[in-house]
């Protein structure tokens, strides 16, 4: 008998969810002594390389705007990022990283290497797989 592929298709979902899930918890433990959430962390590693609007920004991390106003919000409030009204187009948001936003980066990078193991041999491959299957994703259908 042929092996099924879709039987592949749902123990490839079923893996991919459970790691997703085990890495997030680990994640949540290692960020939480620091203050911070995956959704700020992913927020700051966004714009840490330049400023950007808030749209901008919104659609780099997928997400919608809204949603991430309210991570804004909080990582403003915090004082590890400045949003500054755009004067052309007051509705508009300008995302800029503090350097307290850096440091809590760099603290946020290191507790998430620290809460991964390293003697899993495989991260190379794990991650050329992931990166083809996310972008097979983005691919209009």
């Amino acid at each position: 008998m042929p092996p099924d592929p879709q039987a592949n298709v749902r123990d490839g979902y079923l893996l991919l969810t459970t790691a997703a899930r085990l890495v997030q918890r680990r994640h949540d433990d290692a960020l939480a002594p620091l203050g911070l959430t995956r959704a700020a962390v992913i927020a700051l590693k966004a714009v840490a390389p330049r400023p950007l609007n808030q749209e901008q920004l919104a659609a780099k991390v997928h997400v919608q705007s809204q949603t991430l106003g309210r991570v804004l919000t909080r990582l403003e409030a915090g004082g590890l990022v400045s949003r500054t009204r755009n004067p052309q187009d007051r509705r508009q948001f300008h995302v800029e990283i503090t350097e307290a936003g850096e440091s809590a980066l760099g603290a946020a990078r290191e507790a998430e290497s620290a809460a991964v193991s390293s003697d899993f041999d495989g991260w190379e491959i794990l991650r050329d797989q992931l990166s083809r299957f996310v972008n097979s994703f983005q691919k209009p259908r």
